[in-house]
């Protein structure tokens, strides 16, 4: 079932009975989101969402799909569905419409108005269109039913995608509360009318396909909430996704419950939590909201600041808290709570803030001491629901690491789906609907597009390389200068040294045979000072690796005289 890019060939002319699936992101990360789907022609993009930085990509500060097989037939694309309003599935949506701004934005009411919140900031224009569940709407030759789901977030919408080739169901990130804060269950009798009309291909959320059973429902981290809110003697601080607000919502119940004011700390957190309150989806109590400002002249233990942060982001409100880099402090007797998951790769910035507040003296509860989180993704007995309800077909894992997207495909097989009609496929691989038949034909190019600062896909995973090494091993500079006509060493070698670690004396011992190595190449007539340089660097990487096991950048000077 498993496919590698560098054993597939470039796929096949697009033909009018196929239906096309190319995932641009999503297969293999948490993050990245995107789904290209193509039909005589026309092409339909289900999610544009944003990956964010591990530890070993210093200086990036968003991931975004690769966007270059759409890039040159933007005007084929019929619409841009979104499912839910997280980043990891709308925050690249600015970055496509960069090339093309007039593409049509479909998704639920929340989920536009952070998208449009997001091309303001970038002064994009665009053209947005509201659906709920219930509802079809035709874009070109793809007719699309919106489906309620539950999720982390309000608005939540899965989407059966027709055309005259077949029908492909596609989950978005959902799971299957019965008791959700909102009412709003994920609408299993419109996946089970899809399974009984005939669903061809089954796209499904992966991200907890490992887990089994249900996943617990959000109202039953409530009494977590009121005991440690309600049993907290200082100030509160509550770090939590921006755009989670069944989860603010709860939090400021708890707060309001126990005489406190609550208090938004962080850019995207007070704009995400207006927009819902606006919109109706959060409810604030008259007189419960004040500003952080205000916070300063409230008693500790009448306060509970919600702030973004929650994944050890570095510029986020919480580590700029733990950092003491904030206006906001932390202390003996105060309360922080993590009411998120920890993202995979996320994990050592976590538990360094978690340790930064704790020495700061503060009480951390998270994930791993205390329930103040349930997930938003389906688990494996919800998947497996799901399968024998819908019958698909042909199954397509997304959204998930290669191990969540195995553990996905393992659970369609044992519903009865074929093995060979499940694909279990990374980005930019190819799949092709014809006659009710899913196969793997081709891939496409398909890698990292990394933001920094203004910039967008200047970065490289050498450039990256490079960063790491600097960080990791530090930096040699070996400058010598040479006079040609006499063929000799007439200056250095001299070496300068940055984040070695090690006092420049040791290097005492490397540069006489430096400088012999030169001498002997100009006495054999080398004279092409890049020959030399790379003479230098190998001389200098040899000794380095094994006298102090260490692998700097090493760079070469060399000067003629």
């Amino acid at each position: 079932m498993t496919f590698s890019q560098i054993d597939l060939p470039t796929p096949p002319p697009l033909g009018d009975d196929t239906f096309r699936v190319v995932a641009l992101g999503g297969l293999g990360d948490i993050g990245r989101n995107m789904t290209v789907l193509e039909y005589r022609g026309k092409l339909l993009v289900v999610d544009c969402g944003v990956l964010f930085p591990e530890e070993t990509q210093p200086g990036v500060d968003l991931i975004l799909p690769d966007f270059a097989y759409i890039q040159e037939r933007l005007d084929n694309v019929a619409a841009i569905i979104l499912t839910h309003g997280h980043e990891d599935h709308i925050g690249a949506v600015p970055y496509l419409l960069r090339h093309k701004q007039d593409i049509p934005i479909v998704g639920s009411q929340l989920t536009l108005a952070f998208v449009e919140s997001k091309l303001r900031e970038h002064r994009i224009s665009a053209y947005t269109h509201a659906v709920k569940e219930g509802m079809t709407e035709k874009f070109g030759d793809f007719t699309v039913e919106f489906i309620a789901v539950n999720h982390s977030i309000p608005d939540a919408l899965a989407v059966a995608i027709t055309t005259d080739a077949g029908t492909i169901l596609i989950t978005g990130d959902f799971k299957m509360d019965q008791l959700p804060l909102d009412g709003r269950v994920t609408d299993l009798n419109a996946f089970a009318r899809l399974g009984d009309k005939g669903v061809d291909l089954f796209l499904v959320d992966s991200t907890n396909a490992e887990v089994p059973g249900f996943v617990t429902s959000e109202k039953d981290i409530i009494p977590t909430l009121q005991q440690v809110i309600g049993g907290a003697s200082g100030r509160v601080i509550v770090a939590s996704f921006a755009s989670h607000v069944h989860r603010v919502q709860q939090i400021i119940d708890v707060a309001v419950r126990n005489n406190r004011k609550i208090a938004f700390v962080g850019r995207s957190m007070v704009r995400n939590m207006a927009l819902a309150s606006d919109l109706g989806y959060l409810t604030i109590p008259g007189g419960a909201l004040i500003s952080s400002d205000e916070m300063t002249d409230l008693p500790d233990n009448q306060a509970v600041l919600i702030c973004t942060g929650s994944q050890g982001e570095p510029m986020a409100a919480l580590a700029r808290i733990a950092n003491q880099d904030h206006a906001i402090s932390v202390g003996t007797g105060d309360t922080v709570i993590l009411a998120s998951s920890l993202i995979p790769g996320n994990e050592n910035a976590v538990y360094r803030i978690i340790n930064d507040l704790t020495r700061l003296g503060a009480h951390v509860v998270h994930k791993g001491n205390a329930l103040v989180h349930v997930s938003g993704h389906a688990a494996a007995g919800e998947l497996l629901y799901c399968y024998n309800i819908v019958k698909p077909k042909n199954v397509m894992p997304i959204h998930g690491e290669w191990r969540h997207l195995r553990a996905n495909a393992d659970l369609a097989i044992k519903t009865g789906v074929p093995e060979s009609r499940v694909m279990l496929a990374g980005d930019g691989i190819v799949v092709d609907l014809v006659n009710g038949k899913a196969n793997i034909v081709g891939a496409v190019p398909c890698g990292y597009v990394y933001v920094e600062g203004s910039t967008v896909g200047e970065v490289s995973e050498s450039l990256l390389k490079d960063r790491r090494v600097l960080g990791e091993d530090g930096f040699l500079s070996i400058v010598a200068a040479i006079d040609f006509e006499q063929r000799k060493v007439i200056a250095g070698p001299q070496i300068h040294a940055r984040g070695f670690s090690k006092e420049e004396s040791v290097f005492e011992e490397i540069l006489p045979k430096i400088k012999s190595t030169l001498e002997v190449a100009l006495a054999e007539g080398v004279t092409d000072t890049h020959q030399l340089g790379q003479m230098v660097r190998r001389v200098a990487g040899k000794w380095v690796g094994e006298k102090h096991r260490r692998r700097p950048m090493i760079v070469p000077l060399i000067i003629s005289s």
